[in-house]
């Protein structure tokens, strides 16, 4: 007699565990199933796992009981022949810390076991062949992470089908620690790149303020992420997420000989390497782009907009965004007109506008450019603005990412920032950028004349970039009182 079943999931109330009922075909001479379908438990629900090893536990004799052990590395369990009851403890920390799910597994059913959960079976019949896919390779690093916890714990409150005093358990089983003495599993490490630059410093700053672990800071004397070799020093499977922030941002020198090459190196070879590494380890990679990639033509810009730079650090930005674009988990955040605490037009204003101001200097106005327009973007904004895309789980892709409100030009948000210092606004005079580029003494690159970007993708997705004006206030104010 012939019989098919279909492929169906189940919730178990652990965050990230589900029951497969697999799909199985089969009549008078046996059964087949599609133990391990990418395509169909992707689409329903399950995370596109990517196994690297496939195990065997084969079990002689009913009663054999493993566990509670939870690695750092998602499984995909099911049975070959035989039965087990399987018991599922939540190890990662959070509200869910303890939760325990239990069922019984035979050839037609499988179980997605995410990373941090702690996972036990005991062998219900004899020759039990317990099989199970994994998506990293044993490491003595990994093993540091292991977490377990004891089988018999009683706040856990297992009943298995074979009282343990009667079950084959291994001596290091037995001594796991309760459920109170456990240690929750930390979550994979993040990588920041570029550390040392402004947008480094302000994710560290941040993470630090929130008490964040796991996070490594790397600059570009320990990790040059545009040397293949260098990732060779990297366990990877450690790693859920890099931040990317390196990059070449000397708009005007990559117009060099000298500067198109750096350009190209930190903005374009780096961020593919980083991109392959993220897609053969399944690691989320955050990268931050720029304006430049856009020619400026449309008064405000949306994420899928055709790129259409038109200097060199603008093609090195969008080949860029090409190559991550390629990872399966990436994030782009596109900016425009940084300002973070290190050398920017800001702090350039602010001390043009004390000098304006000072009786003993003869400088009475500075020209400003008035034929650009967008809006800032602060380091810090964008630095929250990363966590909440990583926090609320966003859909993966592109997002504008600047501060909102008006949109103004160079001279406006200089005029801003020298009321702000010293009360003279009107010392503030209008400039072409033509006649700015005839006046400077090296190069200077082609600007896009709107950097404006639309913000409304970034706001759906659960971040409300604050308003330039406000942050503005608040930097000069600050700064003001480091001095």
């Amino acid at each position: 007699m012939e019989y098919e079943k279909k492929l169906s999931l189940e919730e178990t109330g652990i965050p990230g565990l589900v029951v497969l009922d697999l799909s199985v075909h089969g009549d008078s001479r046996g059964w087949f199933k599609e133990n391990w379908q990418r395509a169909k438990m992707v689409a329903l629900g399950l995370p596109d796992m990517r196994p690297v090893q496939n195990n065997v536990s084969f079990n002689v004799s009913r009663g054999a009981t493993r566990g509670i052990h939870a690695e750092p590395w998602d499984k995909f369990v099911s049975v070959a022949c035989g039965e087990v009851f399987g018991a599922w403890v939540d190890l990662r920390p959070g509200s869910t810390f303890g939760t325990v799910f239990t069922c019984k597994l035979d050839a037609s059913k499988a179980i997605f076991v995410p990373r941090g959960v702690g996972n036990s079976y005991q062998a219900l019949e004899d020759g039990t062949a317990y099989t199970y896919l994994v998506d990293a390779h044993w490491s003595l690093e990994q093993k540091k992470t292991y977490t377990f916890v004891n089988l018999a714990d009683p706040e856990l409150a297992i009943e298995w089908p074979i009282p343990l005093s009667e079950a084959e358990l291994s001596e290091a089983d037995k001594n796991h620690p309760m459920l109170a003495d456990v240690t929750p599993m930390a979550p994979k490490r993040t990588l920041v790149t570029g550390c040392n630059g402004q947008l480094g410093r302000a994710v560290r700053k941040l993470a630090e303020e929130r008490g964040l672990s796991g996070f490594e800071y790397t600059d570009i004397a320990e990790f040059d992420f545009s040397n293949p070799s260098a990732y060779e020093a990297f366990d990877w499977s450690l790693y859920g997420t890099i931040i990317n922030a390196g990059a070449y941002t000397a708009v005007d020198k990559a117009e060099t000989p000298e500067g198109r090459t750096a350009a190209w190196k930190a903005n374009a070879t780096g961020p593919a390497l980083l991109a392959r590494v993220a897609s053969e380890h399944g690691i989320t990679l955050v990268h931050v782009s720029s304006d430049y990639v856009f020619d400026g033509t449309a008064e405000e810009h949306t994420e899928d907009e055709p790129f259409a730079p038109l200097s060199v650090y603008g093609q090195s930005k969008a080949a860029g965004d090409i190559a991550v674009a390629s990872a399966p988990k990436h994030y782009i955040l596109r900016s425009s007109w940084v300002i973070g605490d290190g050398k920017n037009f800001v702090k350039t204003m602010m001390a043009l506008s004390q000098r304006c101001a000072d009786s003993d200097d003869s400088l009475s106005e500075v020209k400003v450019v008035d034929d650009q327009f967008g809006r800032l973007t602060f380091t810090q904004d964008m630095a929250e603005a990363i966590f909440a895309l990583l926090d609320g789980g966003a859909p993966y892709g592109s997002y504008n990412l600047t501060c909102s409100g008006r949109v103004a030009s160079w001279k406006d948000i200089a005029e801003r920032v020298f009321d702000l210092s010293c009360g003279n606004g009107s010392a503030v005079m209008p400039v072409s950028t033509d006649e700015y580029a005839q006046g400077s003494n090296g190069p200077v690159a082609p600007r896009p004349t709107h950097s404006a970007l639309n913000l409304s993708k970034i706001e759906a997705a659960g971040y409300n970039p604050p308003n330039w004006e406000d942050e503005l206030a608040a930097y000069v104010k600050h700064e003001t009182e480091a001095l």
